[in-house]
């Protein structure tokens, strides 16, 4: 108990900005922004072909239907919809993985508040949200998955960290950001 006091005592004096926690994938998060950048080109090129080259045609006369050729536009417009569904969600989850995976994590002078850096959307460039610490929630302890989710209220998803990466401090990891608080 007294080792709690005076952890939390040295956080609350912390007179710089302490890194916490950091993990590098920006080349990995770069490959899955292409990907999902060329998924989407690859669906909407499939969409726009499906909308203009499969139209239906008239039946040929008296001669027998071929069962594989649509008569109507049901099947077209329904295609065309399923194509642009899938490039589009596609390309949603390659925006969002990135921003919920955290890069970077820096408790920030005076302990108060805590710096989440994560990968760009796409993988392209960085971005960081400030938060203050009482708004910050563990929701696992790092030796229980490989994954663990970081809260911050007021969020709708959860903050990633990978346990793949370095702790710089862990006691001070354990204790600030990943307490759980809400």
């Amino acid at each position: 108990m007294a080792a709690r006091a005076a952890l939390d005592a040295a956080v609350a004096a912390a007179s710089r900005d302490v890194v916490l926690y950091e993990h590098d994938r920006s080349r990995f998060f770069r490959l899955v922004g292409l990907f999902c950048a060329g998924q989407g080109l690859l669906w909407a090129y499939l969409a726009r072909f499906a909308f203009t080259a499969l139209r239906p045609v008239p039946a040929p006369g008296a001669g027998t239907d071929d069962p594989l050729r649509p008569r109507d536009n049901k099947w077209r417009f329904g295609f065309t919809a399923s194509c642009l569904t899938v490039g589009s969600l596609t390309v949603a989850a390659g925006w969002l993985l990135p921003l919920r995976s955290v890069a970077r994590l820096t408790l920030l002078r005076g302990g108060a508040a805590v710096a989440i850096g994560t990968p760009g959307p796409l993988g392209l460039g960085r971005r960081t949200l400030t938060v203050p610490l009482r708004d910050v929630s563990g929701r696992a302890h790092r030796s229980q998955a490989r994954t663990v989710p970081l809260k911050v209220r007021g969020r709708p998803l959860f903050f990633l960290v990978d346990t793949a990466g370095t702790l710089r401090e862990p006691r001070l990891f354990d204790v600030t950001a990943f307490k759980f608080r809400f």
